[in-house]
């Protein structure tokens, strides 16, 4: 009988959880799919390296809005059973409010494995994956880049002109400066008084027609005119951040560098992606605890849900008793995300970080275990 009834529970429980995190999750993840708008009007990427991008940053959003879903699934699904009554059909079947507690903080225990395989491995991995698609992306996106009139430098080392253009695809009077990166005082002016973009074996360019070429090297010039030359635009990529962020990197790679940190050989440590230092090991260290330690605040918020069992009798405190758990769980949400920022920060924000958790949630079992011996 008690397992029927706390399989019911924990499946109402999971419905309302996978229902509000798919509609918090699609709301949050089309918000910031607006924001990312920016590749496609202003560094160029085309509309499947858009959307590529964004949905693979999907399970970082989960990630990000879980302890909060959580926490409201759980106090929602055991406010509503009180206020049906039906925690009665609970305490006649002989389980008592601590063993209520004791089931949901097993309960918050599963969702923390989760949180940590989401925010250790899943998440990073979607987000390297997204940056693999800026990467990767080819020159496709160069025919949203043209504008009548306007100077585009989205694209490294390049800057083009375009006056105007025809209902075929054809540019009217068209100006192309490319810079040389390993030298910065060599670069080249193209003038072109036609020009289409075409395609070549997956290859993209420029087919100029009747114009000049300047080549500049310091003070010294040369130009030479052509009646067609092609220009290849396979060479050029967008400005967009190639490399990946901490939170996007693996864990063997933030523990290698925070061993050898730690070992005082930080120097030693190679990586392209990452350079062990300083000022890197502190984002580091919080990437790392947010990761395997920020998910044990689950049961701590688990624990705040289930004080909503010890409202007593129908009087005109309850509601307010109500709000004030409410709260005291969203103040644990914000306590969490805030006192991440200052665990690199020094000794005592490090402490806090890990020892509020524990603390609070030993202060909680205990309140609950003298609260239910009384109510027998």
């Amino acid at each position: 009988m008690k397992k029927l009834l706390f399989a019911h529970f924990l499946k109402d429980t999971i419905f309302f959880f996978l229902l509000m995190t798919l509609s918090l999750g699609l709301i949050v993840w089309v918000i910031q799919a607006v924001n990312y708008l920016d590749f496609m009007t202003e560094d160029g990427h085309g509309f499947y390296v858009y959307f590529s991008y964004t949905l693979f940053n999907f399970p970082k959003i989960i990630h990000r809005i879980l302890p909060f879903v959580f926490f409201v699934s759980l106090f929602y699904q055991i406010n509503k059973y009180e206020l049906r009554n039906e925690l009665i059909i609970f305490w006649t079947a002989g389980v008592s409010k601590l063993q209520f507690t004791k089931i949901i903080l097993i309960f918050s225990l599963f969702f923390s494995t989760f949180q940590i395989i989401l925010g250790a491995y899943i998440s990073p991995l979607g987000q390297d994956n997204a940056r693999n698609f800026i990467r990767n992306s080819n020159i496709d996106f160069f025919p949203s880049l043209f504008q009548e009139g306007k100077f585009i430098d989205v694209v490294k080392n390049l800057t083009i002109f375009i006056e105007s253009e025809e209902p075929e695809g054809v540019y009217n009077n068209i100006f192309l400066k490319e810079l040389q990166p390993r030298n910065g005082k060599k670069s080249k002016v193209i003038y072109a008084q036609k020009g289409t973009l075409q395609n070549n074996k997956k290859k993209r360019y420029l087919e100029l027609n009747n114009g000049n070429v300047i080549n500049l090297d310091g003070s010294k010039t040369n130009n030479f005119s052509f009646e067609k030359i092609d220009f290849d635009l396979s060479q050029y990529s967008s400005k967009s951040t190639f490399f990946p962020k901490i939170q996007e990197l693996n864990n063997e790679f933030l523990l290698k560098c925070l061993n050898y940190y730690i070992k005082g050989k930080a120097y030693e440590f190679k990586n392209e992606f990452l350079t062990c230092n300083e000022d890197s090991i502190k984002n580091v260290k919080e990437e790392l605890l947010k990761r395997f330690y920020k998910p044990i605040y689950l049961p701590l918020l688990s624990l705040s849900a289930c004080l909503i069992f010890f409202v007593l009798g129908e009087n005109k405190r309850v509601s307010l008793y109500r709000y004030i758990v409410f709260s005291f769980g969203i103040l644990i949400i914000v306590i969490s995300e805030i006192s991440l920022k200052f665990v690199s920060n020094s000794f005592w924000g490090l402490s806090f970080f890990v020892t509020f958790p524990l603390l609070s949630i030993l202060s909680l079992y205990i309140f609950t275990h003298i609260k239910s011996k009384k109510n027998h």
